[in-house]
C-alpha cells in the first residue's frame, strides 16, 4: 500500500484492510488537529484505488472489513464513493463491511436516497468527530457544525441503516469547563446512541493552530487531572447502553475501555484509581513539541 502521512483510524479498525482513496482531509481546519496540516489534499485516481484492491486480492486477502482513508472519505461525492464501493464488491464479492471517517456537513450534503444507496453498497460504520457537547466549543475549534446539525446528520445515517461511531475529546473545552462539557456530551450521546465512542483525550501538538490561541491567551488548556475527572463524569452520566468505549490519555499512558452496559463501574473505578495517583503528582498538560517540518 502506498500511503502518505500518518495512518489515522479508530483502534477497533486495526484489523481492517486500509484502502486509501484520498490524501489528507478536504476540511482540515479544526484548531486542535495537526494530522493533515502538512499534506495537500487530493483525491486518488480510481485506477490507483483499483490497483491496490487487485494487489490485496492477488495476495490472497479476504478482508472482513475495509476502512477507506484518509481524513474524511465519506465527504467524497456520492458518485465517486459509489464507484469505489463497487470496486470493493468486484474484487471481494463476499461483501466486507466498509467503514470510514465522515463529517456532519458531509453527511448533510447527501440526500436520504444517496445515504441508502451507499449503505446498500456496503457502508456500515461512519466515525464522526463530535468532540464536544457545547456549541461555543465547537465554534471556537472550527468544527463546522452545531450540536443540532450533528443530531440531524446522525438521525439521517441511522435511518439509512448506517451505524454511528463517535470520536470525542476530553479537554477540548479547556480549563474549568470539563464538567459542563461532560454533562452536555453525555446528554447528546444518550440521545443519539452511538455503537462506539473513542475518546482521544486532548494531546496538543505545538504545531496545532490551537497552540497559538493558547499563546495569545484565547484558550487555557485543561490539565490531565481535569481530563480524567471529566471522563469519569461522562461515564457516570452515560446511560448503561450497549456501547463500546475506548478512552486514551497518551501523555500519562493511561487507557480505559470496555462495554458500557457490562463494564461501567469497572471503568469508573479504574479512572478513580488513576485520579488518586495523579493527585499525588505535579499537574501536567499534554503537549508535544516535535515538528512536522
Amino acid at each position: 500500500m502506498e500511503y502518505e502521512g500518518q495512518i489515522c483510524r479508530a483502534p477497533m479498525e486495526r484489523s481492517s484492510y486500509m484502502l486509501p482513496v484520498m490524501v489528507g482531509c478536504s476540511y482540515n481546519r479544526c484548531r486542535f488537529c495537526t494530522l493533515f496540516k502538512h499534506l495537500k489534499f487530493r483525491k486518488l485516481p480510481l485506477a490507483q484505488v483499483e490497483h491496490d484492491l487487485i494487489r490485496v486480492k492477488e495476495a490472497g486477502g479476504k478482508p472482513k472489513a475495509v476502512f477507506l482513508g484518509d481524513g474524511n472519505a465519506f465527504d467524497l461525492p456520492t458518485e465517486e464513493l459509489a464507484e469505489i464501493l463497487k470496486l470493493v464488491r468486484k474484487y471481494f464479492p463476499e461483501g466486507p463491511s466498509v467503514r470510514m471517517d465522515a463529517t456532519v456537513t458531509g453527511i448533510l450534503a447527501k440526500s436520504p436516497e444517496e445515504l441508502e444507496q451507499l449503505h446498500s453498497l456496503g457502508v456500515e460504520h461512519l466515525y464522526l468527530g463530535i468532540e464536544s457537547g457545547l456549541e461555543e466549543v465547537l465554534a471556537f475549534m472550527k468544527k463546522d457544525h452545531t450540536i443540532s446539525q450533528a443530531g440531524k446528520a446522525i438521525a439521517r445515517i441511522q435511518d439509512a441503516g448506517i451505524v454511528f461511531d463517535a470520536h470525542i475529546m476530553t479537554g477540548v473545552a479547556g480549563h474549568g469547563k470539563g464538567m459542563e462539557n461532560a454533562r452536555a456530551l453525555a446528554a447528546f450521546l444518550n440521545e443519539t446512541k452511538p455503537e462506539r465512542v473513542i475518546n482521544f483525550s486532548m494531546f496538543l501538538h505545538t504545531d496545532a493552530p490551537l497552540y497559538q490561541e493558547i499563546r495569545n491567551g484565547n484558550f487555557k488548556p485543561a490539565t490531565e487531572l481535569e481530563n480524567l475527572k471529566e471522563e469519569k463524569l461522562l461515564l457516570e452520566e452515560l446511560e448503561p447502553m450497549d456501547l463500546a468505549y475506548d478512552g486514551f490519555h497518551d501523555f500519562i499512558e493511561f487507557r480505559v475501555r470496555g462495554n458500557l452496559k457490562k463494564d461501567k463501574e469497572k471503568m469508573i473505578k479504574k479512572i478513580v484509581d488513576e485520579i488518586i495517583r495523579q493527585e499525588k503528582k505535579e499537574e501536567v498538560i499534554a503537549y508535544i513539541s516535535e515538528s512536522w517540518s
